[in-house]
């Protein structure tokens, strides 16, 4: 277990697995196309793509690097994939220490972005293809570099108009989690269908890999509420109602309280400070778990571990809702928001706007479940395509292996069944 905010150094973990700087021509990659994974923003988007990379890897004619301006990224890219397909890819440190430095100074765990971009340009240009869980990346075409192509990776399947992004249709492909996301993208001209590809959502499965099922921060077996606030101040509850609505829940002694805001509530020193202010003094009762930035705020131990969820505008609702339980929503800003899509989510629950009302809806959510089940249940296939047959982490490789064109790998096995332990190119 490792807090994003205080990293350990890894290269003595990986210090071997080509972290060098890699020129065209690479051994690793020789007369193979290279795809970069490029992490340049919080930790939390490294778990939407860390295990696509591995599958890439694994299954396709391809040089594979991974590479952030932070080691915190790289760490859990590392922690993500599976020790024995480790070798088959290269973890890079990038960016500058001007950028480094400007970071330390603000407090911020992730570099400024375009400095990073200004300093990784030149290297980045000698891609056949970069994958981005963000769009501010998008701006390395302007700042010169033309070769690659771009794949957008979803980082998160919500329903704010922040996740329909302008940006999205700069990219040249784009991977979608399923048909919520085709047919809003497709109305609004962000995709085109034989550009995009519905894979589901890769998170699933490298939260899974991390996620220790049997912690639990609470001696008893009160229903648990993880309270999931987003960072925005203009959506968001943490800032106006976050206070009063975890004071009002423990004087109910009915329940064990999770605060877990949005990881960029606390991506830097005075954004760390206002959490601390609004939650700090919770962290005295024992039936209230307060996490500001741990493994967990990103693997989904909290989602996962809740009976009950009570937020506003964060996706993270629908991670949730891959099983189905009590949601409550708070709507702190008095938004219109009955038939806005924006806010189809609220639709999962009942949604107060006064701390005073949480008491009621806790209740009321818990005793209506048999009712939203089915609503939350619907919505949850709409936004997330998954397939047993296939991985959703092997369906994203897939789907960019066939629009670079690149050839199978012929995977070589270790003896047990379906375990692949090395690659040879055909």
């Amino acid at each position: 277990m490792y807090d994003v905010h205080a990293a350990r150094s890894i290269a003595a973990r990986y210090a071997s697995l080509h972290r060098q700087p890699i020129l065209a021509g690479d051994v690793r990659t020789l007369g193979m196309p290279r795809v970069a994974f490029f992490f340049n923003a919080q930790a939390h988007q490294v778990l939407h793509g860390a295990t696509i990379a591995e599958a890439l890897a694994e299954r396709w004619q391809a040089g594979v690097d991974i590479l952030s301006p932070t080691e915190v990224n790289l760490d859990i890219a590392y922690d993500v994939i599976a020790p024995h397909l480790r070798q088959l890819i290269a973890f890079h440190l990038v960016g500058s220490r001007l950028a480094r430095y400007v970071a330390e100074r603000r407090g911020r765990i992730i570099p400024p972005k375009l400095l990073t971009l200004l300093a990784v340009r030149r290297r980045l240009n000698d891609y056949d293809a970069i994958a981005l869980p963000e769009r501010t990346s998008i701006l390395l075409r302007r700042l010169g570099v033309n070769r690659p192509r771009f794949i957008h990776i979803d980082h998160g399947a919500g329903d704010r108009a922040a996740g329909f992004d302008p940006r999205i249709a700069l990219f040249d492909f784009a991977l979608l989690a399923g048909e919520k996301q085709r047919i809003r993208m497709t109305a609004e001209g962000l995709i085109h269908p034989e550009r995009s590809a519905i894979v589901g959502y890769p998170k699933f499965e490298a939260a899974d890999r991390l996620r220790d099922r049997d912690w639990t921060p609470f001696a008893d077996d009160k229903p648990i509420i993880l309270y999931n606030p987003h960072f925005s101040k203009e959506l968001g509850s943490a800032f106006r109602h976050g206070t009063d609505l975890v004071t009002k829940i423990i004087r109910t002694g009915k329940y064990n309280v999770i605060i877990a805001p949005h990881i960029r509530m606390c991506a830097n020193r005075s954004g760390r400070a206002s959490a601390e202010a609004i939650f700090g003094h919770f962290r005295i009762f024992p039936n209230v778990h307060l996490d500001l930035g741990s493994q967990r705020s990103l693997d989904m131990t909290y989602t996962s571990l809740a009976d009950i969820y009570l937020g506003d505008v964060s996706s993270q609702v629908y991670e949730f809702l891959r099983h189905p339980r009590p949601c409550v929503f708070v709507n702190s800003h008095a938004k219109p928001w009955k038939y806005d899509a924006n806010y189809a989510h609220w639709h999962f629950g009942p949604v107060i706007e006064h701390p005073c009302e949480i008491a009621d809806a806790l209740l009321f959510a818990i005793d209506r479940q048999r009712y939203y089940a089915s609503i939350q249940a619907r919505a949850f296939v709409e936004t997330f395509n998954l397939d047993r047959r296939e991985p959703c982490s092997q369906r994203a490789a897939r789907a960019i292996a066939q629009f670079l064109d690149l050839l199978p790998a012929q995977i070589a096995h270790d003896g047990r069944d379906d375990t692949p332990a090395a690659r040879t190119v055909a």
